[in-house]
């Protein structure tokens, strides 16, 4: 069901998101940012203007009203709207399926003595179709272009010479109108390049507007007078092929999309109307004889360059001459465009930018010297060597990398240079990447390599995959029940596997290759940080050259005998420089498009009839996008407040308002008794816990431990104390690098602040057993009751790079005490030291906390937690 944020102003299409979006934002709310002082650029600064372009007199004046309508038109209510977005866009009901339905429906309608004539909800099918294609909202249709071979075409030629190549693309102009108006994008759209700086005078780099490029872009735009006061719109393109079954026919795909710039990168990995489908590519095919020609292999080129030239074309007026823009603020502002971040894998770079297979986009690094950064490439320096080796193209080739018969599309546009805005790709470069398909599958060869027999090697193998799955549970860790041992993985696989991986090969490989991982885990989780300055720039840039010094290991070992000139390796080199240009890589990888092939593209063709599907996936992306627009509309009208039933009874009993406050006030106490519900723990010796606890919180200047002070001078309590033990706690932490964050189920193992000192000195480590809380001298105490865990030496472990604890033992048992939860930091996770003993057959996770003598204090659980520890 639609609902409607009142504070934020954003809409929501399910019960669940908006439940999610008000637990993560307003109950536990974002502590206030430290204090930054943020510079805007001084030409393009985004002056508000009226529908005709001319700038206001006073530019705080407020923005024109919007449309005003009341209703849903042209649904007839509510229920109708939310019963057909429900139908068409939640479920993707079936034709057959909604008729049966409606049918039902219209016939429990008759049964309650409502005329015959009378429909429920919608009379057919087609019905609920009519009224989603009349929406006014968020209408871009679908053009088609037909691309052809131009050559000599003999009787005799190939298939795909004579064939016909469709482009099916929406109005790129139309798209950007309708995302810089979406209501939705208001406090998370930035009108203007900006430099941002802490109290310290760091930069600090996050959204693209806030780096490098965008102002860099902003002073070329700026040498024309006539932009001064505009606004810069920078779009970001994302081209990623996309294979929908493999079963039926093997049906790809090859959609882009495009992304406003000027969304924050939390609002574009949050909201599905931040990236929109705009187009899709022809993906022409040959027959195995022609498959590898090279007039086949430049026709793919060719053809793609145009499809994409074609989609641009449309903003191209908008990149000299500002076009005016109404903005989710809802003022017009007048707007100049700009080719921004591209986000594609390797093999799509390699197309876009018009290289030679194997070389790298950004620099001139020969194929097999990948190990360093060569000389950068630029348009203007491809075009000098265009025309040095017209008639050598031979020479380009091999010397340079450089397609001489492939113009790359951005070059038919201002400013755009493809092999800068080329952007880091987390997903395919560093997760599967480098990780997964290099760094797994290595440490895999070399075990294989060194046992001494293939059966030595696999037990091995499935004592590995064992100690990954006996990970203890940790708020979003995946459990890998057969360790690593999957065919189909995803990216979430393999940034889970990052999070338990290195432990489980303690005593299998070489402490140099545990090393060499713990670096390049490192970097990982530094390149993955929502927000950078110099102090993480530099750690990224140490953390990759130890990672690519330890390297060599792979080398002597004979697992990579040929070295590492692996082009998604040596884009690592590349990441410092582009963090700069870019803001942080989270908010140009393709994980953002991977994602939206979901609802783009995958959903879509499982709706279809499977019969020539691309029109009916177009169709639907059509009818998808009014929906999605619709709902914006409605709640910004303030339609959508409270559930579909609250607001049916409130047109219908004046004095619902009082009833449905009654009633959510009554669901929260039932749901706090139940969540609290009190009960006397049954823990040996907890009198005496809470006597020694109480002692602390009411004379904290006391250095003395709680076990050296004797009991009959600590606070004295009744032995029939009430005491609540709650069993359920929420855990909410904010990243120094990103202020916000959503809420973990219960803790298991915890960080306890001890003192000021920094990281793990300053904290202990503790296991959560029971959330206590009772009343003494009318004041309600909130307590933990924790066994302790203390610190193996003053330094992380030297192989792994983690700390190392112990249970403390005291007389024979487990330390245990009762703190105050003010002074638990946040959860932690702990890996059991496996040493080399070999995890039975049997072992489960749910044991790990009890079973091992030592620990490993997991700094890869999440990012949250390694910049803690890091």
């Amino acid at each position: 069901m639609a609902r409607f944020c009142n504070i934020c102003s954003r809409s929501f299409p399910t019960q669940r998101g908006f439940q999610a979006h008000c637990t993560s934002y307003h109950r536990h709310p974002k502590p206030k940012a430290l204090p930054r002082v943020i510079q805007y650029h001084p030409l393009l600064s985004a002056r508000p203007c009226n529908a005709e372009g001319e700038y206001l007199e006073d530019p705080d004046a407020p923005p024109p009203p919007h449309d005003i309508r009341e209703g849903f038109d042209p649904f007839p209510n509510r229920p109708s709207f939310e019963a057909g977005e429900l139908l068409y866009e939640k479920m993707a009901a079936s034709k057959g399926d909604l008729e049966q339905l409606f049918r039902i429906l219209h016939a429990q309608k008759i049964l309650d003595g409502h005329n015959a004539e009378d429909n429920a909800l919608f009379s057919s099918h087609q019905h609920l179709l009519d009224m989603i294609d009349a929406i006014p909202y968020g209408d871009s249709e679908w053009t088609t272009f037909i691309i052809r071979y131009t050559g000599a075409v003999p009787p005799d030629a190939p298939k795909w010479q004579q064939e016909s190549y469709v482009v099916h693309a929406r109005n790129s102009r139309t798209v950007v109108e309708n995302m810089a108006s979406n209501p939705d994008f208001d406090g998370s759209w930035n009108t203007r390049p900006y430099r941002e700086f802490d109290e310290h005078g760091t930069r600090i780099y996050s959204n693209l507007l806030s780096a490098h490029w965008s102002w860099k872009q902003a002073d070329l735009i700026a040498q024309d007078p006539e932009t001064h006061g505009a606004m810069f719109v920078p779009l970001c393109i994302a081209a990623d092929k996309t294979t929908a079954s493999v079963a039926t026919g093997n049906q790809e795909f090859h959609p882009v999309y495009l992304m406003a710039g000027n969304v924050t990168n939390e609002m574009r990995r949050a909201h599905r109307d931040a990236v929109v489908p705009v187009a899709f590519l022809p993906i022409p095919k040959a027959e195995a004889e022609y498959a590898n020609s090279p007039d086949f292999r430049l026709f793919k080129k060719q053809v793609y360059h145009l499809a994409l030239w074609l989609l641009l074309d449309p903003l191209r007026p908008g990149m000299t001459t500002p076009q005016v823009l109404r903005c989710p603020d809802g003022h017009f502002r007048r707007s100049v465009f700009g080719i921004g971040p591209v986000i594609a894998d390797y093999p799509e770079q390699v197309y876009l930018s018009g290289i030679v297979q194997g070389w790298c986009p950004k620099c001139q690094a020969l194929p097999d010297e990948l190990d360093g950064v060569g000389v950068s490439r630029s348009r203007a320096h491809t075009c000098e060597l265009w025309e040095t080796y017209m008639f050598d193209p031979g020479t380009l080739w091999d010397s340079f990398g450089v397609v001489n018969d492939v113009t790359p599309s951005t070059y038919y546009f201002p400013c755009a240079d493809i092999h800068e805005l080329l952007t880091p790709d987390l997903l395919h470069q560093l997760i599967k990447g480098t990780f997964k398909d290099h760094l797994v599958d290595w440490v895999v060869t070399y075990i294989r390599l060194n046992a001494a027999t293939e059966r030595e090697a696999n037990q091995i193998l499935d004592d590995i995959d064992r100690r990954i799955a006996a990970a203890p549970t940790f708020p979003g860790l995946r459990r890998f029940p057969q360790g690593r041992n999957f065919k189909q993985w995803t990216g979430n696989d393999s940034k889970a596997l990052m999070k338990v991986f290195l432990p489980a090969l303690s005593g299998y490989v070489p402490d140099a290759m545990i090393q060499c991982l713990a670096a390049f885990f490192d970097f990982a989780y530094l390149a993955r940080r929502p927000s950078h300055d110099t102090t993480s720039l530099d750690a990224m840039d140490t953390a990759l050259a130890r990672f690519r010094q330890l390297c060599v290991v792979f080398v002597e070992t004979g697992v990579r005998p040929d070295g590492f000139s692996l082009p998604r390796q040596h884009a690592l080199l590349h990441y410092t420089q582009m963090i700069k240009l870019f803001g942080s890589p989270n908010g140009v990888c393709t994980s953002i498009s991977e994602s939206k092939h979901i609802a783009a593209v995958k959903r879509p063709w499982h709706a279809s009839s499977r019969n020539k599907p691309l029109l009916q996936i177009l169709v639907r992306n059509t009818r998808l996008s009014k929906l999605a627009a619709f709902r914006v509309e409605l709640g910004r009208r303030g339609l959508l407040h409270g559930d579909v039933v609250s607001d049916a009874l409130h047109q219908v009993i004046t004095c619902l308002s009082l009833i449905a406050h009654r009633c959510v006030f009554l669901s929260y106490i039932i749901g706090l008794l139940t969540i609290i519900s009190a009960q006397q723990g049954r823990v040996p010796g907890l009198h005496a816990l809470v006597r020694r606890f109480l002692r602390e919180q009411l004379y904290p200047g006391i250095d003395d431990p709680d076990e050296a002070v004797p009991l009959n001078i600590c606070p004295w309590v009744p032995h029939s104390l009430h005491v609540g033990v709650h069993r359920v706690a929420t855990a909410t932490f904010f990243a120094p690098s990103e202020f916000c964050g959503s809420g973990g189920p219960h803790y298991d193992t915890v960080f306890v602040q001890l003192s000021d000192d920094p990281g793990m000195y300053g904290m202990g480590i503790a296991r959560v057993r029971s959330f206590l809380s009772f009343t003494h001298d009318f004041v309600l105490y909130k307590c933990a009751l924790v066994e302790w865990f203390e610190l193996v030496g003053d330094e992380p472990d030297p192989v792994m790079g983690m700390w190392v604890v112990e249970p403390d033992i005291q007389n024979g048992e487990r330390a245990i005490s009762l703190i105050s939860i003010d002074s638990i930091l946040r959860s932690c996770h702990l890996i059991g030291s496996y040493g080399h003993t070999r995890i039975p057959n049997d072992f489960c996770f749910s044991d790990t906390l009890d079973a091992f003598r030592r620990y490993y204090v997991n700094p890869y659980a999440d990012y949250h937690i390694n910049e803690l520890l890091k």
